[in-house]
């Protein structure tokens, strides 16, 4: 019972444990890099649950395998794009925001956000 209910909903597990180290890292830490970095964990965890949603057991590749009919013997290949496509995404938007802290590091010398803020005000 307790290997079963492991191998069945460990990732799952694994997955939220993942998504909440975003937000509260987002919330909780005043450096700018870790809240960029908490941004990511979170969104790598929303990969892989959609990831995770779209397998199916005892089915194989969308590819025509002869004596293999109907759709229950196939995976759907859309969520696999999908997150394709929000990998580069997200690829996209830490190039980006590490751009941002760049400039930030330059201009205010620190990434402490109270400390930015408090020098913006100057």
């Amino acid at each position: 019972m307790s290997k079963e209910f492991l191998s069945q909903y460990l990732l799952y597990w694994l997955i939220a444990v993942l998504f909440m180290i975003g937000p509260i890292g987002m919330i909780f830490k005043n450096n700018l890099m870790k809240k960029l970095m908490a941004m990511n964990i979170m969104q790598v965890a929303v990969i892989i649950f959609f990831l995770a949603l779209g397998q199916k057991m005892d089915a194989t590749l969308p590819i025509e395998i002869p004596g293999l009919t109907g759709v229950t013997n196939y995976i759907n290949p859309l969520p696999h794009a999908l997150m394709l496509t929000a990998i580069v995404v997200s690829l996209s938007t830490t190039g980006v925001a590490l751009a941002l802290l760049l400039l930030i590091q330059k201009k205010y010398g620190v990434l402490e956000e109270d400390e930015v803020l408090r020098r913006m005000d100057q």
